[in-house]
């Protein structure tokens, strides 16, 4: 399919559709049992309700049209006319609306019954697909009645007037500005080892539909949301599984209408179960993200191949789509936090994970060396205390005493009197070796030596009077390993990495070995908390960690100014909150700047909605407006692809700790160091308004 981006006007920038989304219904509607009339009523009600919540794509269970749990029904000429009816029926009606749609029905072709999926568009037949794998064991009998599908390709069948492509070789596809493509499976064939699914999204296919009629038993229900999930993270694709609910016969079966879609591994959405009334989900799928991982995963492409010269090729049956005018609320939840996730039990076990996999890295480097000490510069601010937090810990893992950390607190001309008591209690309280290095005798010599006017007393404060002190910070460090056989550890992070937040070489670019690198700011203060609640401190290093996860965020390298405000980083580089979204978008899937921005604006314009990660304190659960995420995502454009990249292609070894989280040279970044962010600021200037 030409995926090719056409240029979208600005007023259709509030429409998920403008951003490669496709939103998706899965339906579970009242079935009524072999009474297709009430049943093609049914999803006629539920598709006028998705037409007008524009959806682009419907699913329906497994014979919708006249019930799954029928029996010998099924041959009865009665039942399978009036089922042919509601096709005709749902054609014509079809005509007025926009939403393509997948619907369940027995239908005879050569003299046998099969168990199809009947795909329809704009009072256009578009194809039918039957049912491969027939379950004929426990409560299922279904080969009583039909037919597999299996080697059923090339075929046609004609259906209410109209003749249609019949097989399991169809792959449909939707052209123009808002292109997708879907393949149809049916209940049973998501069970087996190698779903039919897996052949249709090798072909292409984007968004997987699943027409089920699986009834419930204890436990069930977990197994098909994990059965989704896999499939859809197995193929990077969407999965959208319909199910039969109230309505089905319960003559030795129950029924829950468990409806969902999920994308690569993620639930999106899920109906309501045991409901009595007609259900619909609804997500918005990110058809682009499915493209991004597609062409980043060499592997899916080579299993593609390989399952393409194995098996005889798809039929793509082309339909034209036009997405619904006008703005949309996306309907799915993004996190405000990539790196952080909202759900409390789900960011435990990330910190959990982190945190461990910063120690057994530290860990094997330092026994690696074969020495027994490390190095840290301690300021009182949040990376180098999860970095000592760490380094104490590696200690206790490797059988070695606290007193083999050599921490330095190295006060220099805007050292707060708070940041430093902060970091001797840390110190104290983590039983590590502390030590203080007054580094002011030495920058001033600096400065002098090298002209500065501040070497004579000047009150300027540029970049190379702040680099003087980061400079003699990491020199003094360094010098300290090796009069001590130690390595230096590093303290700076992922968003300081990608905002080129650090004093390059002899600076704080630079360690031997650094556990925080890629560890974003939005989730090393939530590090932090989980260590104070882990039980691997105590109460005391406790209310330091706390204390210290108040203080404001800076690099305390030029003095307060007259009103006593001191430097915040934040307001040079812009709102971690909102950099590190940027990041996670711009660096995990490479999205365009228009879409990072319209993602951000979703998750960001209202703190009231979706639900915060745990111990965000009231004070930073604000919103940000769109002319304020365009402005930092500006200066997050230009930092990042512009003028940062030179110090990430020299960076000290570090573990990778999240997927998209690793900006060394030798894992998921690479980059040149002279490339400029044009491009990027193009798009986002054109793609993007300037208000709300």
């Amino acid at each position: 399919m030409n995926t090719a981006r056409a240029p979208k006007p600005m007023s259709a920038f509030f429409s998920p559709y403008r951003h490669e989304f496709v939103r998706v219904g899965v339906c579970v509607p009242q079935v009524a049992v072999a009474a297709p009339a009430k049943n093609g009523d049914q999803v006629l009600d539920l598709l006028t309700k998705g037409d007008k919540a524009g959806v682009a794509l419907m699913v329906f269970p497994e014979l919708g049209l006249s019930a799954y749990a029928i029996d010998d029904l099924l041959f009865q000429d009665a039942v399978f006319d009036a089922v042919v009816g509601q096709i005709a029926r749902l054609i014509t009606a079809s005509k007025k609306l926009n939403p393509v749609f997948v619907v369940g029905a027995p239908l005879r072709w050569r003299g046998s019954l099969y168990n199809c999926g009947v795909a329809i568009h704009r009072g256009r037949l578009l194809g039918i697909v039957p049912k491969v794998f027939l379950p004929n064991y426990r409560e299922f009998y279904e080969r009583r009645h039909f037919t597999s599908g299996e080697g059923m390709r090339g075929a046609a069948m004609t259906l209410a007037g109209q003749e249609a492509p019949f097989g399991i070789d169809l792959l449909f596809a939707a052209g123009g500005p808002n292109a997708f493509s879907f393949h149809v499976e049916i209940c049973e064939d998501l069970w087996v080892p190698q779903p039919p699914s897996a052949q249709g999204a090798a072909a292409g296919a984007e968004i997987l539909l699943n027409l089920s009629a699986s009834n419930i038993v204890i436990g069930k229900a977990q197994m098909r949301r994990l059965l989704c999930a896999s499939q859809s993270a197995r193929c990077l694709a969407a999965y959208a599984y319909s199910a039969a609910g109230a309505g089905e016969s319960t003559t030795d079966l129950a029924w829950d209408g468990q409806a969902g879609i999920f994308e690569i591994g993620d639930m999106l959405a899920e109906t309501e179960r045991f409901s009595a009334t007609p259900q619909m989900a609804v997500a918005d799928v990110d058809v682009g993200r499915i493209r991004q991982e597609r062409m980043r995963m060499n592997t899916f492409g080579d299993n593609a191949r390989l399952i393409g010269e194995a098996s005889p090729p798809f039929r793509r049956v082309e339909l034209d789509f036009a997405a619904p005018s006008g703005d949309l609320e996306l309907h799915r939840r993004v996190e405000r936090f990539p790196f952080v996730p909202a759900d409390p039990a789900m960011l435990a076990d990330n910190c959990y994970e982190a945190y461990n996999i910063q120690v057994q890295g530290l860990s094997q480097r330092l026994a690696a060396t074969g020495l027994k000490k490390l190095v840290i510069g301690v300021s009182g601010g949040l990376d180098s205390t999860q970095a000592l937090i760490v380094s104490a810990r590696v200690m206790d893992r490797l059988g070695l005493p606290r007193a083999n950390v050599l921490a330095y607190t190295l006060p220099g001309f805007a050292t707060s009197t708070q940041t430093k008591a902060n970091a001797w209690r840390l110190m104290r309280a983590l039983g590590v070796t502390g030590a203080e290095i007054d580094i002011r005798p030495a920058a001033r010599q600096l400065l002098t030596d090298i002209g500065h006017a501040a070497g004579r007393g000047e009150a300027i404060y540029d970049v190379t009077y702040e680099n003087v002190q980061a400079g003699l910070r990491t020199d003094y460090l360094f010098r300290l390993a090796n009069n001590n056989g130690a390595i230096v550890v590093g303290t700076g992070d992922l968003s300081e990495l990608a905002l080129g937040w650090c004093t390059y070489g002899v600076g704080d670019q630079m360690s031997h070995y650094n556990p925080n690198a890629s560890v974003p700011k939005t989730l090393i203060q939530h590090l932090i908390r989980f260590v104070a609640a882990s039980g691997d401190v105590n109460q005391e290093t406790a209310a330091v960690l706390h204390d210290i996860l108040a203080t404001e965020i800076s690099p305390e390298l030029v003095p307060a100014g007259e009103d006593g405000a001191i430097q915040s980083t934040e307001s040079i580089v812009g709102p971690y909150a909102l950099q590190d979204f940027n990041l996670f978008y711009a660096t995990r899937y490479g999205f365009a700047p228009s879409k990072i921005a319209y993602l951000a604006w979703d998750a960001w314009h209202d703190p009231k909605r979706g639900v915060w990660p745990p111990n965000i304190p009231d004070s930073a659960q604000r919103a940000y407006g769109l002319s304020e995420i365009k402005s930092w995502l500006r200066v997050f454009l230009r930092r990042f692809f512009e003028q940062s990249q030179f110090k990430r292609s020299a960076l000290p070894n570090g573990p990778k700790i999240s997927s998209g989280g690793s900006l060394s040279p030798r894992g998921d970044w690479r980059a040149p160091s002279d490339a400029h962010a044009a491009v990027w600021l193009d798009e986002l200037d054109k793609n993007v308004p300037d208000t709300e």
